[in-house]
């Protein structure tokens, strides 16, 4: 589809994404642009004949008085009173998702959301298709922006995209194979409601064309509502074989073995861990099934597929005693899926910074339904919130050792003494800022403890 941009074209958001949307500006040979950002603004090389305008500051929204259109950056909020205003008055507001879903010349488009498992699931998807020689490229949410794809891009490819409720939030263009996944609450710092954030989600197969293929969660309520909202004709359900749709779907998961159309994978031929990541699997090999792939085959690649770093990697076994490396996990529910997946006696590096995420279930669920959990050593700002719902759930009449830490080193130490034929896991349940960058450097933090054992 051609692009009908209308200039000038406001870039709301600087980052990442934004540098992407003024790379593909200058491709399209867009002439007017102007750059908005709260944060102070480094600009590449302009070509020539190009006007850049840049604002920045606290009345960075000042210049979408000088826009036609915008291309709004996933983190911004689109609700705010003045892009109301801006669209109010005739102004156009678009995404980069939105460009690219509108502008792909892809064989087929897939886009995958949830609240958990994204990544997982978009990689499975991509491992698939390459052991089946089928070419594809992953966007969105996970590495390239969506409009770097655009830039390569062949007829006989199949564009992956890992979608996020900020990306999705404005979107009224759908893919291909739209993959709804496990849908609870998050990003509450940023949404209104726990309403709007799972609207957002549905706008992922919300505008599907008949055609479409929509995979989803069964069991799972949220995901389920989701999933009715697609007008595709065909729709294939992940079900548990004890869950509420008693293994009534296209893919049944029951305990550890997944099976689809006949054909059986067992995840101790696997090399990943975790029972969740069954529902990852069964999304991902639905999803591809909906590309052509015969199940059979889908199921062969999985068996090599790697875990991606951080999400319940396993790290080796010293002195008897097992590692993992959870450090994606930074919600609670990612938490509740590791320590569900644990077999010998574990210990639990837990808490991060705040996100003011409810840790009642999740301590419920420590205490009352891991009783193989012997040792919990909290850290980061959480740590203090996190003991007291702990202390609520019963954790000091279980005989679980609970202490609080000044830092993941101190309680990595204290970890170890879980003992041979103990595991040691870190699954904070909570992001890392504060004490950590980021996820991946405390999951390089982990790792280097790990190694030093």
């Amino acid at each position: 589809m051609q692009n009908t941009l209308v200039s000038p074209v406001g870039i709301l958001g600087f980052g990442v994404e934004g540098q992407s949307t003024l790379r593909y500006l200058f491709r399209e040979g867009v002439k007017d642009i102007v750059v908005m950002d709260k944060n102070p603004v480094t600009l590449p090389d302009v070509p020539a004949g190009v006007n850049v305008k840049v604002c920045s500051g606290e009345n960075y929204l000042d210049g979408l008085k000088d826009c036609v259109t915008v291309v709004r950056s996933a983190g911004v909020y689109p609700m705010s009173k003045e892009l109301f205003q801006f669209q109010m008055n005739g102004g156009l507001m678009t995404s980069q998702i939105q460009l690219f879903l509108e502008q792909t010349q892809s064989k087929a488009t897939v886009g995958v959301t949830g609240t958990l498992g994204k990544g997982s699931t978009v990689s499975m998807i991509s491992h698939i298709l390459d052991k089946c020689g089928k070419a594809n490229a992953i966007g969105g949410n996970f590495g390239v922006p969506a409009l770097d794809l655009l830039e390569d891009e062949t007829p006989d490819r199949i564009s992956i995209l890992e979608l996020s409720s900020f990306q999705l939030m404005t979107l009224s263009v759908s893919p291909d194979v739209g993959v709804v996944l496990r849908v609870s609450t998050e990003h509450l710092d940023w949404h209104k409601s726990v309403e709007e954030y799972r609207d957002a989600k549905a706008n992922l197969v919300r505008w599907q064309k008949r055609e479409g293929t929509c995979v989803y969660l069964k069991d799972a309520e949220p995901t389920a509502k989701i999933a009715s909202e697609s007008p595709a004709k065909t729709k294939y359900a992940v079900s548990l074989a004890d869950g509420a749709s008693n293994g009534d779907g296209d893919a049944v998961i029951d305990g550890a073995t997944l099976t689809i159309d006949g054909v059986t994978l067992y995840l101790a031929d696997c090399k990943v861990r975790g029972i969740y990541q069954l529902e990852n699997m069964a999304a991902a090999t639905l999803a591809c099934k909906a590309l052509g792939v015969k199940v059979v085959d889908a199921f062969e690649a999985l068996k090599s597929y790697e875990t991606l770093p951080f999400r319940m990697e396993f790290k080796g076994e010293k002195h008897g005693i097992e590692f993992y490396n959870d450090s994606y996990a930074t919600r609670p529910d990612a938490t509740i899926a590791a320590t569900g997946s644990m077999k010998r006696p574990f210990a639990l590096i837990l808490g991060g910074s705040e996100k003011n995420a409810d840790f009642t279930e999740l301590s419920n669920i420590l205490v009352k339904e891991r009783p193989n959990l012997k040792r919990v050593a909290l850290i980061g700002a959480t740590a203090e919130r996190m003991l007291a719902d702990l202390k609520k759930a019963g954790v000091d009449e279980a005989g679980i050792k609970t202490a609080i830490f000044p830092t993941l080193e101190d309680a990595f130490a204290d970890s170890l003494n879980i003992g041979e034929g103990g595991t040691v896991i870190m699954s904070p349940a909570c992001a890392s800022f504060g004490l950590f960058k980021n996820y991946k450097v405390r999951g390089q933090v982990f790792d280097k403890l790990v190694e030093g054992v």
